[in-house]
This record gives C-alpha cells, structure tokens and sequence, in this order.
C-alpha cells in the first residue's frame, strides 16, 4: 500500500462514519443532554493529519472494538479555534494534529484535559509526551538534510549549523518561517544553544539561502533536484512519500537526491512528531483514552510506518522499506514541549534576522 492511493469510506458496519459540517451521513448521530454526539459506541475526532492511511486505522479501530470513529478534519488552527468556540458543548473527544508546537498550543489554549494511563506511558518515551499526560506523540519524523548527490558530497555535509557557513552560499533552499515545522527546529536550538548562538546561525542560513522561501517541504526537495539549490532541510517522511509515489515523476524526483542525518555527533538529529490529546470537555473520554491506546499498539504503529513513511514511536516496530533504506540515526533526546514553550521567542528571532 502505498500514500497515495485512495481509500474509500464506507457507513457499513464495523467500518468509520463521516459526520458534521462536509461530511456525508445516512443517520444523525445520538446526542447527550447538551446536544452532543455521544454514546458508549463512538470517539468524535478533531484532526490535521490528513493522511489517506488514518482511515484504515480508523476502520480497524472499529473492527477491534465496536467504537465508531466520527471524524472532522481541518487545519490546526481551524479546529482549535472550532474547539474552543464550541466550548463546553464541543462534541471532540480527541483532538490529533502534527507538531508538538501545535499540541502545546492546544495545551495552553485549555483544549486537552490531562489522562493517566498506563498504556500510553509504557508505549510513548517520556520525551514524546506531555509529562500530565494533556498530549502523547503517535508518530515521529526526522528534520533531515537533502542533498544533490551530483553536487554534494556527502562528507561535505555535518550539522544544521554547518549550513550557515559561507561555502553554502547560494546553495539552501527552505520554506518559509511561517511553517511549524521550522518554528519548532529553531525553537530546538533557543532551548540547545541560546539567543546569541542561534542568532548567529539563522543570520547565516539565511545568508545562504539559493532563493526566497517558497513552498513545502516537498517543494523544497524538488527545487534540490532540480539543481535550483544543493541542499534543504525537510521532514524524512516527504522523501519516503515520494520513493514510495506509483507517480513515475514522484520517483523521479528521487534519482539524484540522497538524505543525511545531521549532528550525530553533536546532540541528535531534531525529532518531531504528530499526535493527540483527550479534549477537555469530551463526551466520550473512555473511549478517547481507548482511542489513544489503540494507536500505540504495534499493529497500528506498523500501519502509520508502513503507508505513511513515519518512524513508529513505541519500540521493536520497524520503519517501512523506503524509510528504513535511510539508515540507523541518533536522534535527539530533547523533549519535545519545549518546540511549544520556545516557539513565540523562536518566532520573533526568525523576523528578526530576516528569515521570510
């Protein structure tokens, strides 16, 4: 199975049920006294990922448990902004988004109740859960380099800060600093390096970048293929996406770009994640938990590495083919809350070395 084919939705049994503004019903959902969905059967979901594999996980969800998975999906800030206008009548059970800088932000907004469970914390190592339990990772990817192979050596290539010196002049390309996912990187550094070491670097990155930030991360690797710049920092489930593409123009991409984990040496290459919290007012918390628990077991783990090229985060699960072809790598230990406790310095310091 691959990221890009499409999976159907269907109302039969066993299987998961659309529900809510968008999405096509056969039948209203029950609701409770404040005119929520609820009852013993079903977890209303809130969620980013916008993942064709989550629907089979979803659906085997159902299978192994009776629970019906009502889903509404959006842009983080979407949702949590629906989350939090619906208040104390909000249908969410679960809210799921990618980053932890997200996840922190719901945190903070109040979205997430905290959840003690004993499944989750012998799943999830510390580092990639909220320490009161108001979130938990479900998945992990690297902040990788990429690199031309007919342009780069890979000798020539060390650390995230190694990037900022003058030989790379020209040659980075990365996306903008309005995207999370570098938010979180430099929020990294602030809590690793300080104010002035991290300064120093992002006025040297962006000294060097090839072109203004534009595009995703898979733009980023495109540009590098094509030779508009030799490296770029994305996330490593991009490239499992396009090795992995039936799309012969996907793979092709792929033919002269190699990845690198950078700073093995030096604390770890940075690690984010996606993953979920049982909001605060949820009708359904029981199941929530459930819910939760469900996707850290190994068959679910095996289905987000497999379809959607993302490292597992419960151990003794093995990475799918195309991820795994990138090699072992030590990966930072660093906890990733602070992406969210860091992000509005991490913000400011980005405009103010002029990163677009």
């Amino acid at each position: 199975m691959t990221i890009n084919r499409k999976h159907i939705l269907t109302l039969s049994a066993g299987l998961v049920m659309l529900w809510g503004t968008g999405c096509a019903t056969t039948t209203e959902a029950p609701t409770d006294t404040a005119g929520r969905p609820s009852g013993e059967g079903e977890v209303n979901l809130y969620t980013a990922r916008h993942y064709d594999v989550d629907s089979d996980l979803y659906s085997q969800f159902t299978e192994a448990t009776g629970i019906k998975v009502n889903v509404i999906e959006g842009k983080a800030e979407e949702l949590l902004e629906r989350i939090q206008s619906e208040g104390a009548n909000s249908p969410a059970d679960v809210f799921m988004t990618v980053d932890a800088g997200n996840l922190w932000q719901a945190q903070e907004a109040g979205v997430f109740q905290p959840v003690s469970s004993a499944t989750l914390k012998a799943a999830i190592p510390e580092n990639l859960r909220e320490d009161e339990g108001y979130w938990f990772a479900l998945t992990k990817r690297a902040r990788i380099i990429v690199y031309n192979t007919d342009k780069v050596q890979p000798d020539e290539l060390s650390t995230y800060e190694a990037l900022a010196e003058p030989q790379w002049q020209g040659r980075v390309c990365m996306r903008s600093s309005s995207n999370i996912y570098n938010q979180s990187l430099v929020a990294a550094k602030l809590e690793e390096w300080g104010t002035e070491r991290t300064e120093t670097w992002l006025r040297g990155l962006v000294a060097n970048f090839a072109r203004d930030p534009e595009g995703n991360d898979t733009a980023q690797i495109q540009a590098v293929a094509s030779g508009q710049c030799d490296v770029a920092i994305a996330n490593s489930y991009y490239v499992g996406r396009l090795l992995a593409s039936e799309d012969p123009k996907d793979r092709e991409v792929t033919a002269n770009i190699a990845v690198f984990f950078p700073n093995q040496d030096t604390g770890g290459t940075h690690i984010n994640v996606s993953g979920a919290g049982v909001v605060a007012n949820a009708p359904n918390k029981e199941n929530a938990v459930t819910f939760l628990e469900f996707l850290t077991t190994p068959e679910a783990q095996k289905i987000f590495a497999s379809a959607n090229n993302e490292y597992p985060v419960t151990a003794n699960v093995e990475e799918n083919e195309f991820v795994k072809g990138f090699g072992d790598f030590q990966a930072s230990g660093l906890n990733v809350e602070v992406y969210g406790e860091r992000n509005a310095d991490a913000v400011r310091l980005m405009d103010q070395v002029g990163w677009k």
